[in-house]
């Protein structure tokens, strides 16, 4: 009888080695230490600051006016076009040149207890349709407190004013009518005179929106309205 083979390993087979497992690398690409940690840090501190200097700063303005307000009340002046007379308003399509002859009156009231007020600037405006006719400048003066001070334009000449087909049809419509629709802006600089000293300033503008009257004679018409103006704060 022949003897089984005996097998050629004397113990048991796991299978090929299994190799050790590879180290991670610490690099990362594009970093270079802490370098750039440190200067991301400081951008923000300088950042953080900037922001609050700036509140700092609006925060005390702030409060500044809020004082200003609660001791004095500032109250807006009052504009008002007491008389307006129109002699003269023509329209050249050959030129593009408008002929007017425009004078106005108004009063400004000051309304404060506490405030007086100096017009260091008043630049009066005509326009009509959004197109500048003519522009002429008011005498500065200083109105008093709880004082009614009066002020007067006029407006005479020629210049060149460009009308669309739109704005002109408007102007041959109000021809024929007799009664035109003008704009008279004043572009101010304005301080207030308080009695520490604090003068503080705007400029403010006044818009008054006027219907007046012409016959085809070239001599005015009718009877004009006391007109209120609207007043817009800016600093």
């Amino acid at each position: 009888m022949r003897e089984a083979p005996q097998p050629q390993l004397n113990g048991a087979f796991y299978g090929p080695s299994i190799p050790p497992p590879q180290t991670k690398s610490s690099y990362r690409p594009g970093r270079r230490g802490g370098g750039g940690g440190l200067l991301g840090c400081l951008c923000s501190c300088v950042f953080n600051l900037i922001y609050q200097i700036i509140c700092t700063i609006l925060v005390i303005v702030g409060v500044i006016v809020l004082i200003f307000w609660l001791i004095y009340r500032p109250q807006p002046l009052k504009f008002r076009v007491t008389d307006a007379t129109l002699t003269q308003f023509d329209y050249s399509t050959t030129n593009q040149t408008m002929y007017y002859n425009l004078a106005v009156n108004m009063t400004v009231r000051n309304p404060n207890k506490r405030l007086g007020v100096y017009y260091d600037k008043i630049e009066a405006r005509a326009l009509y349709e959004g197109e500048r006719i003519a522009t002429t400048d008011i005498p500065k003066f200083y109105q008093g407190h709880k004082s009614t001070e009066d002020m007067f334009a006029l407006f005479r000449g020629q210049n060149i004013v460009t009308l669309d087909t739109k704005d002109l049809n408007k102007f041959n419509s109000e021809k024929s009518t007799g009664t035109y629709s003008i704009d008279v802006k004043l572009y101010m600089k304005i301080r207030f005179k308080v009695r520490d000293g604090i003068k503080p300033k705007f400029k403010p503008r006044i818009e008054c929106e006027l219907r007046l009257p012409l016959d085809s004679n070239g001599r005015s018409t009718g009877t004009f309205e006391t007109k209120k103006c609207d007043f817009d704060w800016r600093r």
